[in-house]
Formats: C-alpha cells, structure tokens, sequence
C-alpha cells in the first residue's frame, strides 16, 4: 500500500513539474512592450549682455533664474549695478537680460575685429591671488577659494591655468566660466 501511495505521489508531481515547466518556457501572447526615452523639456534661450564676461544667448533648463543666466555668462563684472536686478525672478524663453554698468563706468565697445579686455578688469593670478579675489571668480565661494589656496601651497605654484581643475570642487563647468579670467605667472630664477 506504501508503494502505491509513492508511486501516486510521484506522478501527480511529474505532471505538477510537467505542467510548470510547459508554463514557463511557452513563448508569451500579447504585444511586446516598446520602451521611449524619457520626454526632456525644452531648454529656455536667453540673451544677456552688458555687464558681463562672456555676453551671448544661452540655454538654460526650465525653471532658470536670473542668477543661472548670470552665472552662465561668468558672472557679474566688477562694474556691473546689480543692486535693481532680482535674481530669483523665474525667466522666460526668449528674454534678454541688459546687464547695466555703474554709474560713470562704461563698457568697453571693441572695433570689429578687435578683442578687447577691459582695463579695469585684471585676470586674477591664481598662484598669488588672496582668498578675497579668488572669491570674486564666478562660482568660487569661501570654501573653494580655501581649497585652492591650500592646493597651491601642498603642491606648488600652478604651472596652467588648466591646473585648477586639479583642485577639489572645481570641474569642467566652473572652469569654463572662470578660463578667461585667471592667469598664472611663474618666478623664473636669473
């Protein structure tokens, strides 16, 4: 009687098996899923000229402020009233930011052909510059500005103005909007 109740036993789970394995491997019915990339929002074009490094249209992710269209091009110039402008106004596709100049500074208007650095606007040599005037580089606050000081003093002086991507907390972006505005000199012995 055991046999029989094993045998039984056996069989049922040999269809039980048989039945899951036809479950599993049958090729599916119905429409195969398509995956479409995520829906990106179109970028917001803004002009911005006057008192800024770089002036020129740029896009910026919806949702932008003011200060992200300054900040993409390098910042204010040490020249620039920025004391009407609202920096954390909502921008929209299509404006144009004229950056005005303090009262009895003038811009710099180059003949064409010409590229022109403005005299009252140094380039910063960021191997002697003070924390103040590293400071004053778009997209370096306190910290950073710490950072590359304490950089150049564990590894010397900086030999390209490309080094400073070397330094903790400045990548691709920051440099791009501080390239134009910082130099290195060297000492060179007699």
């Amino acid at each position: 009687m055991k046999s029989v109740l094993y045998m039984a036993s056996g069989i049922l789970l040999g269809l039980f098996l048989a039945v899951l394995v036809w479950v599993v491997a049958r090729n599916p019915t119905g429409e195969a899923v398509t995956l479409r990339p995520v829906p990106t929002e179109k970028p917001i074009i803004v002009h911005i000229t006057g008192a800024v490094p770089r002036p020129g249209v740029y896009a910026l992710p919806q949702g932008a402020r003011v200060q992200d269209a300054i900040s993409a091009a390098g910042g204010f110039l040490a020249e620039a009233e920025k004391s009407e402008i609202n920096l954390a106004r909502l921008i929209e596709d299509g404006e144009k930011f004229d950056i005005p100049y303090i009262e009895g500074a003038s811009p710099v208007i180059p003949t064409p052909g010409e590229t022109v650095v403005a005299a009252t606007t140094e380039l910063i040599d960021i191997n002697i510059a003070s924390q103040a005037e590293l400071e004053s580089l778009p997209g370096i606050g306190p910290t950073t500005a710490q950072k590359i000081i304490e950089y150049r003093e564990q590894n010397g002086p900086f030999l390209a103005i490309e080094d400073i991507i070397n330094v903790s907390g400045i990548g691709p972006g920051t440099y791009e909007r501080i390239k134009d505005l910082i130099t290195v000199t060297t000492a060179t012995g007699p």
